[in-house]
């Protein structure tokens, strides 16, 4: 290959590295977020009728909403914000089999906010519940597809 040709493939090349880079998504860090002051109540109203677990068994279910307080100092509002922790029946015996993510936060604005997230547990599981471990994180944007838009 001639100087001349070499040279028109490396320019055409480095056109081609360039324009791709302008249209691939800016990847977002992981923000980790602070959780405190975890507690829970039963769902109130219809919130809780006709309840059955997840797990495809069609067994009846308690609605239960956890609440706590998020903190992010991280300089920018965060959004898509999952939560993990885990969580126990009276027994000891893990509500949720092999499954920590318990449910999402759409938006944290900077400084320490509320939250409230719902979940459903099998009505043969004893209360009190015990929670445990609880986390966050999130991004600075919209990492989710539109699909997962209400």
């Amino acid at each position: 290959m001639n100087k001349q040709k070499f040279f028109n493939f490396l320019i055409s090349f480095c056109l081609i590295i360039v324009s791709n880079l302008a249209i691939i998504p800016v990847a977002n860090a992981l923000t980790q977020l602070k959780v405190s002051d975890i507690s829970y109540h039963e769902c109130s109203g219809e919130m809780s009728e006709n309840l059955v677990t997840s797990d495809g068994s069609g067994d009846a279910a308690n609605c239960f909403m956890i609440t706590g307080k998020v903190k992010n100092s991280s300089g920018k509002p965060v959004v898509d914000a999952d939560v993990f922790g885990r969580i126990y029946d009276s027994n000891g015996n893990p509500v949720f089999q092999n499954r920590t993510r318990l449910g999402t936060i759409e938006e944290v604005p900077l400084g320490v906010s509320d939250f409230e997230i719902r979940i459903s547990v099998s009505a043969n599981q004893p209360t009190p519940l015990k929670l445990e471990q609880f986390k966050a994180s999130g991004f600075s944007s919209r990492v989710r597809p539109f699909y997962y838009d209400d």
